[in-house]
């Protein structure tokens, strides 16, 4: 399957470091190292388009042709083991890269391609969610697959395809992700935007019965209404019963 393995052109770095790395990717190359197979490390450098490209269309397994080489057939092949990425997770900085043998057995994730219309999605407010993308599989280098089919036609509401239903290529291949993820599902949105719709009424109504309830209570401080008690009596009114009689005024 890898004979036919893209090609990367792999030059040798002579001065590591950070700031030397930083030089190389402004420079347009990629710095990667390849390790393994009892062998030592090697740092070297690649062309960042060409490398990318490749690792953004899923490729995997690569013959690494350094200068001075000649014979392609005796190549260095490697598999593509890990991506280093900066700060904010969008450009790649550095790639890591491990010497394999052909018939080695190795574990590697794959990419889930859903493929067909789903017969659920016919159903009004019925969405396709797809919670993993890739899993993990057991396989030779020369059988990994770019990626692993999975019809969803027959996909109806509330039906799912977890990972132990999907087909790999070959027979010897082992499922390592577990096989109760879910791979693909239709659900209905309808039900979500109910329960968030009665969420909203709940949290409405309780503000404009707070309202209420200060509007009923007096506000502090307030003055008493006229005729409470303590309000003192109209000019000339008669003094209430039990009341102290008034002393006549002294003769002359």
């Amino acid at each position: 399957m890898h004979e036919s393995a893209p090609i990367l052109k792999a030059f040798t770095r002579e001065k590591l470091g950070s700031r030397y790395a930083r030089r190389m990717r402004d420079e347009g190359k990629l710095p990667a190292v390849i390790y393994g197979h009892k062998a030592e490390p090697v740092a070297i450098m690649l062309d960042f388009k060409e490398a990318t490209d490749h690792f953004s269309a899923g490729e995997k397994v690569f013959r690494l042709d350094f200068p001075g080489q000649h014979n392609k057939d005796e190549m260095q092949m490697v598999l593509l083991k890990e991506l280093q990425f900066d700060f904010l997770g969008n450009g790649i900085v550095h790639a890591d890269m491990a010497r394999v043998d052909l018939n080695e057995v190795i574990r590697t994730r794959v990419a889930i391609h859903l493929t067909g219309e789903a017969v659920g999605l016919k159903a009004a407010g019925a969405i396709l969610i797809h919670p993993v993308s890739e899993i993990v599989i057991e396989c030779k280098v020369r059988d990994i697959p770019e990626y692993i089919n999975v019809d969803v036609t027959s996909l109806d509401v509330d039906q799912s395809i977890t990972a132990d239903k999907v087909k790999l290529p070959l027979a010897d291949m082992k499922l390592i992700t577990d096989g109760h993820a879910i791979v693909a599902q239709i659900v209905e949105q309808r039900e979500v935007v109910t329960a968030e719709a009665a969420t909203v009424g709940t949290d409405a109504a309780a503000p404009e019965a707070a309202a209420g309830a200060k509007a009923a209570a007096p506000a502090a401080g307030a003055k008493p209404a006229a005729g409470a008690a303590g309000a003192k009596p109209a000019a000339g009114a008669k003094p209430a019963a039990g009341a102290a009689a008034a002393k006549p005024a002294a003769k002359k």
